[in-house]
């Protein structure tokens, strides 16, 4: 069985990021199979149980870089623009997180991966408030709604958008109408309720130090 490289990232890190979309929500993950890290024999692969703050720290920065698709400069222009806002910091990176605009369409379903999702963005095939949009990493404001273009709206990559709606479970702060395909940011994200799988603080005590 080979194993694709972005499968192996999350077995790596001992849960699903969502890498390979549509195949991350079924039963062919790889981690229903093999919940243990790649590498060495069975018997001696497990996940450490113990670390050190700073590779906690480092752990879960890695885990979020992979789960949105961004890198190093982003996650940290993201925390001074988290920390100086109003309010919580680790739940003001989340949001912020959660409102970009390549993440929002992927959970409603308008992407197989957030890989593909970006690369729609980049090609302009979606309107975000009637003006076409290229910037994946755009963050949202509430009230914001995005469709397909026109001239995209019959392209392979649409095919079965409906069905994909349908499959996704999209949290409760994005509205979708799937006749008119469009996706609305109704409200800000309630971070407890969408119980992500990261850790934000140990993130904000490492860009802190």
């Amino acid at each position: 069985m080979i194993i694709n490289a972005k499968c192996k990232k999350c077995r790596a890190y001992g849960q699903k990021l969502f890498l390979k979309g549509d195949k991350c929500y079924s039963e062919h993950c790889v981690l229903n199979k093999r919940p243990y890290p790649p590498g060495g024999t069975k018997q001696k692969r497990q996940y450490k149980r113990s670390m050190s703050n700073y590779q906690k720290q480092l752990f879960e920065k890695q885990k979020v870089k992979l789960f949105y698709g961004i890198n190093e400069s982003q996650l940290e222009n993201i925390f001074n623009k988290a920390k100086n806002l109003v309010g919580s910091t680790p739940e003001n990176l989340a949001k912020i997180l959660e409102k970009r605009m390549d993440n929002v369409l992927f959970n409603a379903g308008f992407g197989k991966s957030k890989k593909y999702t970006r690369q729609l963005i980049n090609h302009g095939h979606f309107v975000l408030n009637n003006r076409r949009h290229t910037i994946p990493s755009t963050t949202l404001k509430v009230g914001d709604t995005i469709s397909i273009r026109k001239e995209s709206e019959n392209i392979k990559a649409f095919n079965n958008i409906k069905e994909d709606i349908l499959k996704r479970k999209s949290p409760n702060h994005i509205k979708i109408d799937s006749e008119k395909l469009t996706v609305t940011l109704e409200k800000e994200p309630v971070i407890s309720e969408i119980n992500l799988p990261f850790d934000f603080d140990t993130i904000v005590e490492f860009y802190s130090r």
